[in-house]
């Protein structure tokens, strides 16, 4: 009979593989990105393709539908406000950025200025009540984990200054990235509180994703010269972005259960920034290397991440 000690030893395994397909999709979006010279077609791609396994989950499942329903039971009798419907907004703008400054920094200066736009956000998001149960006070803990992990950017890319191809906004697009996907996940809380299924709350926001992709691409073939670009191919790997986000979600729905959202959070972070180290060394975008200065801004965002962590474990 398998152990307890040995069940959550493989439940905080899969956590941390979650967190290294966070960094495959981080990189397959920007290769896709690359190839097709469009990030927001890229995105469009990615995020259409994630809408396209969802829409047949959704056909065979009648908890998603019955999600589906509910949430619009809520919207009808005002439990849930309607500026939260369009949360997927975000997640398609989160998108598009990830395909747009990946081939320009890496998977790892993305990961790492992203977690600490996550870090920094949350302290906006509780403090205002944007999480439901009201506006929570911020500690000093809290405050110190967004300091170490916003120097951890700067530690990342220390080196990159004298580069004169390094884009330093690239770096501060990821650090956005991250606070539209921290926004994002809060309103995401409250949506999944009536829809009672993670995956009708995904299908919401691949909806509004992908729409919001798709007309931003629109506007810009028919008002700023823009294009479109013809498929590299029959990669598939190119095209896995948005499965791998659906998975994660998967993922998430089944771990969080028995592990928490802090040891969950823990080890997936782990794995992303561990496995955005590992493709930059590996597989990494054209002119893209690893300093010692990004393995300490790795190392230092982790850190940031356990502290954050921290003040949550000992106020239970």
């Amino acid at each position: 009979m398998q152990s307890e000690h040995t069940k959550i030893a493989r439940l905080e395994a899969l956590a941390a593989l979650s967190g290294i397909m966070i960094s495959l999709q981080s990189r397959a979006n920007g290769e896709l990105s690359h190839r097709l010279d469009n990030s927001i077609q890229a995105a469009f791609v990615s995020f259409s393709s994630g809408l396209l396994v969802l829409i047949i989950i959704a056909i065979f499942s009648a908890q998603v539908r019955l999600g589906m329903r509910n949430l619009r039971a809520a919207l009808a009798d005002g439990r849930i406000p309607w500026w939260q419907i369009p949360a997927g907004v975000l997640g398609g703008l989160f998108v598009a950025l990830q395909t747009h400054v990946v081939p320009l920094i890496g998977v790892a200066i993305y990961s790492v200025a992203s977690i600490a736009g996550q870090t920094a956000i949350s302290l906006f998001v509780d403090r205002i009540g944007l999480t439901g149960g009201g506006k929570k006070l911020i500690s000093k803990r809290r405050v110190a984990a967004a300091v170490v992990t916003v120097t951890a950017v700067f530690i990342s890319v220390i080196d990159k200054f004298s580069v004169a191809t390094f884009s330093l906004i690239a770096v501060f697009l990821s650090l956005a990235a991250g606070a539209l996907v921290g926004v994002q996940r809060a309103l995401n809380g409250q949506i999944n509180e009536h829809t009672k299924v993670s995956f009708s709350t995904s299908l919401l926001n691949f909806i509004m994703g992908t729409t919001t992709l798709g007309v931003i691409w629109l506007l810009g073939i028919l008002f700023n010269n823009g294009k479109v670009s013809p498929l590299p191919g029959w990669n598939l790997l190119l095209y896995t972005g948005g499965t791998i986000g659906v998975i994660y979600i998967a993922f998430t729905a089944t771990i969080v259960q028995h592990l928490g959202v802090l040891t969950f959070t823990l080890f997936s972070v782990g794995g992303t920034l561990i496995g955005s180290l590992l493709i930059d060394l590996l597989i990494p975008s054209h002119g893209i290397g690893v300093s010692w200065y990004l393995v300490g801004g790795i190392a230092m965002t982790y850190l940031g991440v356990m502290i954050g962590g921290q003040s949550r474990l000992f106020k239970r």
